[in-house]
């Protein structure tokens, strides 16, 4: 029923949406345990009938903040893995009447702190997705403002991440029944916390696979960088890749291609992400896809519950990641003279410890 204030109320919406109050309550309050598309239902709801989520005191958050905005960090705005992300993220403040400002720090720990400490005192709520910056400094951040962490994980501070453990032993596990013996992981930045988890997941597989896996790297998650890990992976006469993500793998294609090596027939190549322009290079990008949108939407919901005081730091996020088979792929059709199998870097690749 509509209050006697006129406003719509908490039962409005449900009735608007189809579903229970408790469940439009959830959506505000606890994002995380609510289906992305039935919330997507209840916050559009709310949009149409004018309904804006408060707190116990009844002060919408947006009356109550003094900037009625969220920052987005990004570690890069030209790699196209942060366009749905930032499409997620922006729609999920749009229905909550929020402003989202858009920063990206050129992949500088450095200029992510700079950057960071500029806008704190003009948003509510901070989202960083692939954070470059230490542990340490990030729990500094999060005890000024409410934070939220995509592809990172820090105990004390709001994670939502993909689950790419699972989704590189898919991978390893596919490049195993083709016939491959070894992989080549082709890594990203040093500063990455996730590069480390994909290579320490990739190990992990490869000892219980009997897999011999090698590093090379690190590199810069571009395709420039791509090309130029194609030289040490025809050096070392591999036959697969899995790369840090879809660009460095992107890039390994074209560099295998001007050195004469055809993908997949002399090399298979993995990437991660499921960018845009997987199925528009040649030959199509078999990839570790991730659920970005939701990825970028849900933190959003996580930074207004924080803000609102209904949400405290509490176990990481986990986001469900998909192996999407194309033609970059097949069976090993060449031999190559394999080291005895072990764990070990490509010369001048040194494994490296990470967060």
């Amino acid at each position: 029923m509509t209050s006697m204030t006129g406003r719509p109320t908490i039962y409005d919406v449900a009735r608007e949406a189809g579903v229970s109050a408790s469940t439009v309550s959830r959506a505000y309050a606890r994002p995380g345990r609510v289906n992305a598309d039935t919330a997507r239902q209840v916050f559009l709801a709310a949009d149409r009938l004018g309904y804006r989520w408060g707190r116990l005191d009844g002060q919408p958050l947006v009356e109550r903040g003094v900037n009625h905005a969220i920052a987005l960090v990004i570690a890069d705005v030209t790699n196209p893995f942060y366009g749905d992300i930032i499409k997620g993220a922006y729609e999920a403040a749009r229905e909550a009447k929020l402003l989202l400002i858009l920063s990206h720090t050129n992949e500088s720990p450095e200029v992510e702190r700079e950057t960071i400490e500029q806008e704190l005192g003009q948003v509510d709520a901070l989202l960083i997705a692939s954070s470059r910056m230490t542990d340490s400094g990030l729990r500094m951040m999060a005890k000024q403002k409410p934070l939220v962490l995509l592809n990172r994980i820090i105990p004390e501070v709001t994670c939502v991440v993909s689950d790419h453990r699972r989704g590189i032993r898919r991978a390893a596990e596919y490049l195993c029944t083709l016939g491959h013996e070894r992989i080549h992981y082709v890594a990203g930045p040093e500063t990455s916390w996730s590069d480390g988890v994909r290579w320490q997941a990739l190990r992990e597989a490869g000892s219980e696979l009997g897999l011999d896996v090698r590093r090379v790297g690190p590199n810069e998650p571009t395709v420039l960088a791509g090309i130029g890990a194609a030289r040490q992976i025809a050096k070392v006469d591999a036959t697969a890749v899995l790369a840090y993500n879809d660009q460095l793998a992107i890039g390994v294609m074209k560099g295998l291609r001007k050195l004469g090596l055809a993908v997949p027939d002399d090399v298979s190549v993995v990437g991660i992400d499921n960018i845009v322009f997987d199925e528009l290079v040649e030959p199509p990008l078999t990839t570790i896809a991730a659920p970005l949108y939701r990825m970028g939407f849900t933190g959003v919901q996580h930074c207004i519950a924080i803000a609102s005081g209904t949400r405290t730091s509490g176990r990481p996020m986990l986001l469900p990641v998909r192996l999407v088979v194309r033609q970059s792929t097949g069976q090993r059709r060449r031999k190559s003279t394999s080291p005895a199998r072990g764990t070990t870097s490509v010369p001048g690749s040194a494994s490296k410890s990470f967060r």
